[in-house]
Order: structure tokens, then sequence, then C-alpha cells
């Protein structure tokens, strides 16, 4: 059994492979720290597992899972951690933005007693200012809702054996490990690190994906917009109350106004927020539904 396992999901980074295994592989054993390195294909289209295929030629430590299809990245993760054979597991980017160097202060903090070593960014190197407002908009949302502190999360933590098996353990299909691994609890550190500039190749999520993603992740791990329904009912109903005692004041003072544009805007109002209730309502259906059915998270066609 390797001490420490290195997870690294990866989407069409044929570029990055090699890089990334040597880089990595030279800095562990250079630490004389007995290592495997466990790169997850989640279903590229480019040549992904060829590149890791000669890693695994080049170093017998370096052992890879090939999915049949694109799974995301929160199911490769996932995935790394089923296999990870080593006494503690370490998640990160496999495009070296997460710096390898952070692996061996989270792995002597580890080896001091911590069970899950969460890396937090000091700095996201260069982003564009739309970016940055999103993803703190999103982290803010988080915390709000899951009453941990996101703000400067990432998926770049170390996680002992016991942290993972309670992980695993978990039966829901839609995961975020980011907040998962915060909630497990136990015996918990930070250390920070500044964003690396990606080396080759590059991001893989369009605002599309991470808006898509944000959504998934706050009905996954929330039911604040469920509340949030509740509450929108309770605005209009005030609205409808006050609208209702203006009516029959004017009435009763002889001075009702003609016409439907009241009523008209009412239901305009009343409408859209029935509608937007249902839909809320439908995706957290559509959520129970993914659940109940308890297809796998992924599916392994390959392994290294």
């Amino acid at each position: 059994m390797a001490e420490l396992s290195v997870i690294l999901p990866a989407y069409n980074e044929e570029a990055m492979i090699l890089r990334t295994a040597d880089v990595i592989g030279s800095l562990l054993a250079g630490a004389g720290i007995d290592y495997e390195l466990i790169f997850v294909d989640d279903g590229s289209k480019d040549a992904t597992w060829q590149k890791i295929g000669e890693a695994h030629a080049a170093n017998e430590r370096v052992h890879g899972i090939h999915f049949s299809r694109n799974f995301g990245k929160e199911s490769a993760i996932f995935a790394g951690l089923s296999e990870a054979g080593g006494r503690c597991a370490a998640v990160m980017d496999c495009d070296l933005q997460h710096p390898p160097e952070t692996l061996l202060t989270m792995y002597r903090l580890w080896k001091e007693g911590y069970e899950v070593v969460e890396g937090v960014k000091r700095s996201r190197g260069q982003e564009s200012g739309a970016h940055r407002a999103a993803a703190g908009c999103f982290y803010r949302i988080m915390t709000k809702v899951t009453g941990i502190d996101m703000s400067r999360a990432s998926d770049f933590k170390l996680l002992d054996r016991r942290a993972i098996d309670a992980l695993l353990d978990m039966p829901e299909r839609n995961s975020f490990f980011r907040a998962m691994s915060s909630w497990i609890g136990f015996n918990k550190t930070q250390t920070e690190f500044d964003v690396q500039e990606r080396e080759a190749g590059e991001s893989k999520w369009s605002t599309k994906s991470l808006i898509r993603y944000a959504i998934g992740n706050i009905v996954g791990y929330s039911t604040a917009p469920m509340q949030a329904v509740t509450w929108a009912g309770v605005l209009v109903f005030l609205c409808s109350v006050l609208l209702g005692i203006q009516t029959l004041v004017k009435y009763f003072s002889g001075h009702a106004v003609e016409g439907f544009t009241t009523v008209i805007l009412l239901l305009l109002l009343i409408g859209s927020v029935i509608m937007i209730s249902l839909g809320v309502i439908g995706y957290y259906i559509a959520r129970i539904y993914e659940e109940v059915k308890g297809r796998p998270k992924y599916i392994v066609s390959r392994r290294l």
C-alpha cells in the first residue's frame, strides 16, 4: 500500500499528462514519499488516455482510469478516491494550477495528525473580471446556504483514509466534493496556495458550464431555493392584501378606477411567481428522480 495517492481528474489534457506525471513524481520521490498517481480520464476526446499509457510505461507508480464517456469532474474525483490505495489521498488538478509543492506541506500536516487538509486560495491567478465576480457570487451563496465558509475553497485537498471512507459511504449520486469534504468534519486544517497559470492547453469550463455547475450544486446541497419560493409566495400575498385594501377604500369612497390594469398586473405578477415556483419544484423533483433511479456515478471502461 502506498503512503500517498494523488488523484488527478483529466479531460482533454493530452498536453499536460506527461509533464504533470514527471513534475509530481519527481517531487514526491525526492521527498522520499511512497506514492501513486491516479489519472482519471473523464471521457476525453483527444489523446489523453494514450498519454496516460505513456506515463504508466515510464513510471509504474502511474495508474489510469478511463470512463466510458464524460461523467464530470465530481464523478472523476470519487472514482479516484475509490481506486486510491494510499493511507491518505490528495485531489488536485492535472494542469498544475494547483502548485505541486503544496502537496509536501499537506503531507507534513497529515503526518502531524490532521485528517483533512484543505488548500485555500490566497490568490485566484489571472481571471477576467466577469469570471471573478461570478465565482465570488457563487461562493457567497454556497457559504450562506451551507453554513460552510467556501469563499476561498478549492478541490485541492488531502484526506486521511478515514475521511475517504466516510465520503465513499455517502450514497448520493449528485456529489459536490468541495462541500462534502468540509461537511464530514474530522480533524481539519488549511494551507494557502496561489493559483498558478496553466502551462499548456486551455480551461474546459465555459461560462454556461460554470452556471450549470453552480445551479446543480446549490440545488443538490441546499433547500434554499425551495424556501425562496415560500417567501416569494408570502411577498405576493402581502402585496395582494395591500392592493385589496386600496381597492376597497377607493370603492367605498366612490373613486374606484375603471378598467382592468390592476387586475392584469396582479395576474401577471402572480402567474410569474407560480411559474417560477413550479420550475424550482420541478428541478428538485428531477434531482430526486435521478437519485431514485440509482444509476452509478460513472462507468469505468479501462484501467491501467
